[in-house]
C-alpha cells in the first residue's frame, strides 16, 4: 500500500473544533474516492466520512451535522472539519482511498467497509478533553 499523509490533529476541549488534512499522491488522487476513519483504544476502526469524485458525501449518524469532509483538487488534499467535538471523538484518525468504481464510492446508505480501501495514511491523533 502507498501511504497517505494525515496531519493537523491535536488536542481540544469539549465543544472545540479541528480540521484534519491528508495529502494524496497526485497519480492516484483522481482515480479514488476518499474517506476518513478513526480508531480509539479497544475499538474497531470505523468510518466517519466519505467523498467521491463528484463531491457527494456521506456520514454516519454519530458525526452527521458536526463533521464535514471536503477535497481540494488543486492541492491533492483531503480535509475533515470537525466541530462540536466531544470526548467520544478522541481517536487516531486515518485518511483512506478506495477504487473509484468500487462499492465504497457509490454508497446509498452508510455501510463503509474498511476492506474496500486500498491506500491508508499513518494516522493523526485527536484528543478531546472534558
Amino acid at each position: 500500500q502507498v501511504p497517505l499523509a494525515e496531519s493537523r490533529g491535536g488536542s481540544v476541549q469539549t465543544g472545540g473544533s479541528l480540521t484534519l488534512s491528508c495529502v494524496v499522491p497526485s497519480y492516484i488522487y483522481g482515480d479514488y474516492c476518499m474517506a476518513w476513519f478513526r480508531q480509539s483504544p479497544g475499538k474497531e476502526r470505523e468510518g466517519v466520512a466519505t467523498i467521491d469524485n463528484l463531491g457527494n458525501t456521506h456520514y454516519p449518524d454519530s458525526v452527521k451535522g458536526r463533521f464535514t469532509i471536503s477535497r481540494d483538487n488543486a492541492k491533492n488534499t483531503l480535509y475533515l472539519q470537525m466541530n462540536s467535538l466531544v470526548p467520544e471523538d478522541s481517536a487516531m484518525y486515518y485518511c483512506a482511498a478506495a477504487p473509484r468504481f468500487g462499492p465504497a464510492c457509490s454508497l446509498s446508505a452508510w455501510n463503509l467497509n474498511r476492506a474496500d480501501f486500498q491506500y491508508w495514511g499513518q494516522g493523526t491523533q485527536v484528543t478531546v478533553s472534558s
